[in-house]
């Protein structure tokens, strides 16, 4: 046997794939129209399924008249309460977590909140469906309902989901007694939802003996475990594929319509797709939280911190808790003698919230990064300079070090490419024309975890290599990425490596999640690529069925130290506010990030100006509206709900500093989800300076600046806060 060449088999030196730009290796096929989604692939005999929502907020089903629907055209089948197959609900989904119980639907007649399912029409045609589903006759037995969230609810309570409900150090009432200057102030966000481009949909099948199941999701092997706990199914027993995912944001696990598609499927023994609408996504899939925080801080009169609490609280429903833990950036961001912070919920008769890009930190740095402007300006001192100095050494309320915490530097520099030094601190002298001008900033934080995955990498007789891992993009790039990974940990052109990913049969893998995915991935990879290149040194020529190298970081993942580890920013935005509409503009927006090595610049631009968009949508427009009459949402559509579209956005720009992570192999902290959080706040700082008032209710729509008026200008009775 002969060591074969560097140019066809033995992987070389890297050729420095990382950290270049790369265009997405699916690209062509994605706007071809090549790539097909979950709910564009064909099968034979495939049915469809369409969900009936209930359409009272609170009771029980008393009867669902399927007669009339069964003789209809093309109806196969009405599941229901009354007929569907049962699930076991007793198990622990991902990270530990019970799943939401919409998931275990049609088990029984009670009725949680409006929008809850009901019923599942299967026919020949997704339009006999609709039409069936639509005339299908639900009475129900109602009840009074609850939806109206505020922040005085008696009967709130802490939840710790993931991490302490409350943390507290020192007599924060004394510091606060004993500051020179106190800042004391509640904000609100608004219940947000993910909005993606492409519906929640799914099929599934039997395919000898096993189930096969073609979804949108954020985790194939996440869905494949918890659809097998559900039907009482051996994992092994059941295939979930996600290949092509037209975004997710959090929205995108286990839902009530894969678990139909299964129970339609297993009835008929045929394909049965299930498809969400736009409107039911707004019932079914998931979002942010409404929040009320309250914030009060108090410094020395140089501004250092001497005592911090942050305390939210957002609802849940009435059967499924689940925490916006808002309060959490608290316990990263700034040190304080005294420091407090709590999460707390209210639980209501409405949907379940569920993660939602950057939860938590979105909405709590909303609040926090808000309240610190305000103390800078108490101070009469500058909103970077009190930053720094409130700049911690170690964890404020772990008190483990930092694996980096590049903060400072991000807003050094942020600072000399906006032209902050130019700056007047006093609010509502800029002008342009009829248009007040100001600016803001803020800063950003995010968790950079990695969880366990397998990958598999192939060396092939062809001199390419295959990479096999069950990651998902959600549309970020991550594809691209992880071959940009393969590529320099193998030593070959990128263009060398083939990756197949959104395959529970690949193995065990990290979600799209958390900011962690292609962190998680890259690990996997590269701990296989390394075996690989030591066995293709070793072994010569590589066989017709190739060489095949499985890694697994479990071991690895776990034997990190404890440390806060977190990817940074810093934002800055420009406003123009018209004080005679109301009408807030952002004109420029620029966020500084420390988020580790960057794997491909095209697409991580791309990723953190997306956040940094969706931080003018949270700041100016998007807000779901629940009329406490019906429980239900007003205008549930993407007419009703107002996303930023092209008129709203002007100049974005996201740049990093250098910050790799040396304690991970490629140097990956995490950029999904840091590029959202912060800009809401920057833009809120932004809207001060230019009127002299401060909004603490987003969104900041047009008549709320109206009613508040300006300091500065025509003051229509808001007062200096609004």
């Amino acid at each position: 046997m002969t060591t074969t060449t560097t140019s066809t088999r033995t992987p070389a030196e890297p050729k420095g794939s990382v950290g270049s730009a790369h265009t997405r290796v699916e690209g062509r096929d994605k706007v071809t129209g090549t790539a097909r989604y979950a709910g564009d692939i064909p099968f034979a005999d495939l049915a469809y399924g369409w969900l009936v929502l209930s359409t009272v907020a609170r009771g029980r089903v008393s009867s669902v008249e399927t007669a009339p629907v069964l003789e209809m055209p093309g109806v196969l089948e009405v599941l229901h309460h009354g007929n569907a197959p049962r699930v076991d609900r007793d198990f622990n989904g991902l990270m530990g977590v019970p799943p939401d119980p919409t998931t275990g639907l049609f088990q029984d007649d009670r009725v949680p909140h409006m929008g809850w399912p009901v019923a599942l029409v299967v026919a020949e045609t997704p339009e006999q469906a609709r039409e069936a589903a639509e005339t299908l006759v639900v009475n129900y037995e109602a009840e009074p309902h609850d939806v109206d969230f505020s922040g005085a609810r008696p009967d709130a309570y802490a939840l710790d989901g993931h991490m302490p409900a409350v943390t507290e150090k020192g007599d924060l009432e004394e510091q606060l007694a004993a500051s020179a200057v106190v800042v004391d102030a509640e904000y609100t966000t608004p219940e947000e939802h993910h909005s993606m481009m492409e519906p929640h949909a799914a099929t599934a099948r039997w395919d000898g003996g096993r189930l096969d199941v073609l979804d949108s999701n954020q985790g194939a092997t996440w869905v494949q475990n918890d659809l097998a706990k559900l039907f009482s199914l051996d994992p092994g027993a059941v295939r979930v594929r996600s290949e092509h995912i037209g975004g997710g944001f959090g929205s995108k696990g286990l839902r009530a319509h894969q678990v139909a598609a299964v129970m339609a499927a297993t009835v008929l023994q045929r394909p049965v797709r299930v498809t969400m609408t736009r409107r039911q996504m707004f019932s079914l899939a998931g979002y942010r939280s409404p929040t009320t925080q309250r914030v009060r801080l108090g410094a020395d009169a140089d501004g250092r911190l001497r005592a911090l609490e942050h305390d939210s609280l957002n609802l849940t429903s009435s059967v499924h808790e689940y925490v916006e833990p808002s309060a959490g950036v608290a316990r990263v961001m700034y040190d304080a003698d005294a420091h407090r912070t709590v999460n707390r919920v209210v639980r209501l008769d409405v949907p379940t919230p569920t993660w939602m890009r950057a939860p938590g930190e979105a909405p709590g740095s909303f609040a926090l990064e808000s309240a610190l402007d305000e103390l800078a300006e108490k101070c009469g001192i500058d909103p970077i300079e009190l930053r720094v100095r409130n700049d911690p050494e170690r964890g404020p309320v772990s008190g483990l070090p930092f694996a980096g915490r590049n903060l400072v530097a991000c807003f050094r520099e942020g600072a000399r490419r906006f032209g902050w030094a130019d700056r007047d601190p006093r609010p509502g002298l800029r002008r342009d024309g009829r248009w007040l001008l100001g600016t803001g900033t803020a800063a950003a934080s995010f968790f950079a975890g990695a969880g366990p995955s397998t990958a598999r990498v192939t060396a092939e007789a062809d001199g390419t290599f295959t990479v096999r891992i069950a990651a998902s993009d959600l549309g970020t790039g991550a594809r691209t990425a992880l071959a940009l990974v393969a590529a320099d940990a193998l030593g070959v052109p990128a263009d060398r490596i083939r990756m197949h990913i959104g395959d529970s049969d690949f193995g065990p893998a990290m979600i799209a999640g958390g900011s962690m995915g292609t962190r998680s991935w890259a690990w996997a990879i590269t701990a296989a690529a390394g075996e690989l290149r030591e066995r293709l040194a070793l072994s010569g020529d590589v066989p017709p069925e190739g060489i095949t190298v499985r890694s697994d970081t479990t071991e690895a993942v776990r034997a990190l130290a404890q440390k806060e580890r977190h990817s940074f920013g810093a934002q800055f935005a420009e406003v123009a506010v018209d004080p005679a509409t109301g009408e807030v503009r952002v004109r420029r927006m620029l966020g500084i990030f420390a988020a580790g090595r960057i794997i491909n610049p095209l697409t991580a631009r791309s990723q953190l100006v997306g956040g940094m968009i969706w931080g003018i949508s949270m700041a100016l427009h998007e807000e779901a509206v629940r009329d406490s009459g019906s429980g239900g949402l007003v205008g549930a559509d993407l007419a009703g709900y107002h996303v930023a579209a092209n008129a709203d956005v002007a100049l974005v720009e996201a740049d990093w500093i250098d910050d790799p992570d040396p304690e991970d192999p490629v140097g990956i902290k995490g950029i999904g989800e840091v590029g959202i959080v912060g800009a809401a706040a920057a833009i809120a700082n932004a809207v001060w300076h230019a009127t002299g008032v401060r909004h603490r209710h987003l969104p900041i729509r047009p008549d709320r600046v109206l009613l508040a008026g300006t300091a500065t200008g025509t003051d229509t009775g808001g007062g200096a806060d609004a």
